[in-house]
């Protein structure tokens, strides 16, 4: 049977000169087989001691018991600051709660589906730009502008057109594969005239445009919402009608102070959720879709899901929960290739694991990648296996094998956003299209700031008629 593509580990540890010299435009290729059946390990470079944990316990110590000891890593923030600014994704302790606190009303349940709506809008266009086009192409640019204008329809009420998204998205691939060469000047210590070349300026001015685009469509929005708080009812009225995450944000304020966010506090973090919301779920769509197309079996039990679901109600929120393997397609493909591909911290204090000393400053590393093909958590780890899902024989219970979305108290934001978001566009592909891989083609998994395919996604769509859809 044919099995997923997975990047063959090495036999051994690679020597740091390869690591940075030969292997720096994926963290992926630096992995070797022992990576995945250990419990903890240590990796020592110039500037950096990373302690690698898979231990189920160790890994809930990290993330959920004693999240104080270890907070987000400043290496990770220092790199990502000049798109996100400070944004929940990079902060820590108070700032962090208090962002948290603030953001958590514009994605609880309610909110959620009540821009079901606006992800419709994007998805129509979606469907119609695929109607239009050749029936062979490379999907992932699809499915990277179709997350993008999501994110920007419900957060912000903004169309993104196709001019706008060409120049933003390319800035964020430049930005995304700049990035961690910068990282890795940090961890071989290399001097700082060394990172601010060519490449390193491009990093910054792709943020830059990134930036500038959000900040034109919130700074008028910002504005309504100070006339509001200084007592124009019209201005008041005009934003609580907004159906948008950009509304609640808008009108929240901190309960210790009082004080809503500010401009520039908007800014970073509506450039978080741009960042987490469309490249991560663009990631993982592209993935289900190449799976989907490598196993035409399950890609056919599933789009007879979506007709029966479809025939007994409209497209609809309630429908998305009925789409049952739909939804654990998604999930598989979360577990095979994670977005997120390693979760950072730093220990806070000396701290001791599985007999080792890790000094207070050190990094530790806890990897969805490395968890979710792990030897001993999972059978058949490397294959595609959406109904392991609603097995009772799981090797491993998913509370402590499956964190495609973190956990504890930093758990991500939007996984109920993405998870609707996907069993959305998923099911109208379904029920429009057959799709399969290109013949000859196969996908390069690389790892960068997410899993993505160093050559794209090359896919055949073939219309289904009326008949089948």
């Amino acid at each position: 049977m044919t099995c997923p593509v997975f990047p063959q580990p090495g036999k051994s540890k690679a020597s740091l000169w390869k690591v940075f010299f030969k292997k720096r435009h994926s963290w992926l290729n630096a992995l070797y087989e022992r990576s995945y059946r250990m419990k903890m390990g240590e990796y020592a470079m110039p500037g950096l001691r990373l302690y690698m944990i898979n231990q189920p316990e160790l890994v809930r110590r990290v993330l959920v018991q004693d999240v104080a000891d270890f907070p987000k890593n400043r290496l990770l923030g220092d790199i990502l600051a000049p798109l996100l600014g400070e944004s929940i994704f990079t902060t820590n302790g108070e700032q962090w709660q208090k962002q948290r606190d603030m953001l958590d009303p514009a994605f609880k349940h309610a909110r959620v589906q009540q821009v079901f709506g606006l992800m419709q809008d994007a998805v129509a266009d979606m469907s119609a730009r695929l109607a239009q086009g050749p029936t062979a192409l490379d999907i992932d640019p699809e499915m990277t502008y179709v997350t993008a204008d999501i994110i920007f329809r419900t957060i912000m009420s903004a169309r993104l057109e196709p001019e706008q998204a060409h120049r933003i998205l390319d800035a964020f691939v430049l930005f995304q594969a700049e990035s961690p060469k910068q990282a890795l000047c940090t961890m071989f210590k290399l001097p700082g005239w060394l990172r601010l070349g060519a490449g390193e300026r491009k990093r910054l001015q792709a943020a830059q445009e990134i930036r500038h685009t959000i900040e034109d469509i919130v700074r008028p929005r910002y504005q309504q919402a100070e006339a509001a708080r200084a007592g124009c009812p019209r201005s008041r009225a005009e934003l609580e009608q907004q159906q948008d995450i950009l509304s609640s944000l808008l009108l929240t304020t901190d309960e210790n102070t009082g004080q809503p966010f500010s401009f520039s506090e908007i800014v970073d973090q509506i450039s978080m959720l741009f960042l987490a919301g469309h490249e991560t779920s663009a990631s993982a769509l592209t993935w289900s879709l190449y799976l989907l197309a490598l196993y035409p079996d399950i890609q056919e039990q599933a789009h007879q899901e979506v007709q029966r679901v479809l025939a007994e109600q409209p497209v609809s929120v309630e429908a998305m929960r009925k789409m049952v393997l739909v939804r654990d397609c998604f999930r598989e493909a979360l577990r095979l290739y994670p977005p997120v591909g390693f979760l950072t911290r730093e220990c806070a204090r000396h701290t001791e694991m599985r007999d080792k000393k890790m000094p207070k400053g050190s990094s530790v590393a806890i990897s969805p990648w490395l968890i979710h093909r792990h030897r001993e958590f999972w059978d058949n780890p490397d294959g595609f296996d959406p109904y392991r899902f609603t097995s009772k024989e799981l090797k491993t219970p998913l509370s402590k094998s499956y964190l495609p979305f973190g956990a504890g108290p930093r758990v991500c934001i939007g996984a109920a956003f993405a998870q609707q978001e996907a069993s959305l566009i998923l099911a109208i592909l379904l029920r429009d299209y057959r799709f399969a891989l290109a013949p000859g083609f196969v996908p390069e998994p690389v790892g960068r700031l997410t899993i993505r395919s160093a050559n794209g996604m090359q896919l055949v769509l073939t219309p289904r008629t009326k008949q089948e859809s």
